[in-house]
């Protein structure tokens, strides 16, 4: 029978095996049958893509625990900030993804199973992994304003590289078709959902935290 403590590593190594393997895979799909500059101009609008960046984050937070503790990957993915924030970023993913892209678009044979893992399965796995194997209790109201950071970044990259080159990962921020007030207040909805979910995660945060503090108590 499996012992307790070694569930979270069995958990976290299979999905980082799922994980990487997916992002390999989606990468093969886009890049591999370009050529010379082709293969440049791929690759950097594969790491364009807000998905691929945030399962990057989820597989190294995956992948993490399981190597030695002195390493700085492993003590990065052990920070309870850091994997909140990571669970943020998929959240957004998995909804932004269902909601206005996935209507839009179907996906077939090969791809249609990458993008399975990458939109759900990565981000219920993670989110599972928050709830049932990270520490809780530590998060502060204004955490989620600092995890703000990634997303602005992105969307700032995203603007000047589709200004430039006029592709864009997503319809919904197209300048090009939408014009750049819209996207950006586009963005301005974004930004706020994310301050919304990870006001959230921090208000479960501690909720689990007081909960787990009384059972403590209780026992003792």
């Amino acid at each position: 029978m499996l012992r307790r403590r070694d569930r979270p590593r069995l958990w976290r190594a299979t999905f980082a095996v799922v994980g990487w393997s997916a992002l390999v895979l989606q990468y093969i799909l886009m890049v591999g049958p370009m050529q010379g500059w082709g293969v440049v101009e791929r690759t950097v609008n594969y790491f364009s893509f807000f998905t691929i960046l945030t399962n990057i984050l989820v597989a190294l937070a995956f992948t993490g625990p399981l190597i030695d503790a002195d390493r700085r990957l492993a003590r990065w993915s052990a920070s309870e900030g850091v994997r909140a924030a990571v669970t943020l970023y998929i959240v957004v993913v998995g909804v932004v993804y269902h909601l206005l892209i996935a209507p839009h678009w179907k996906p077939q044979g090969l791809l249609y199973g990458v993008n399975l893992v990458l939109h759900y399965v990565m981000p219920a796995a993670f989110v599972l992994d928050w709830l049932w194997f990270t520490a809780k209790g530590r998060l502060r109201w204004i955490d989620p304003v600092k995890w703000l950071t990634f997303p602005l970044v992105y969307g700032g990259w995203t603007l000047v590289h589709g200004l430039t080159t006029h592709w864009w990962p997503y319809g919904f921020v197209d300048v090009d078709a939408l014009g750049l007030g819209r996207v950006i207040a586009i963005f301005g909805g974004l930004l706020a959902f994310f301050l919304v979910v990870g006001l959230g995660l921090v208000g479960l945060d501690r909720v689990f935290g007081r909960t787990g503090r009384d059972s403590g108590a209780r026992a003792a």
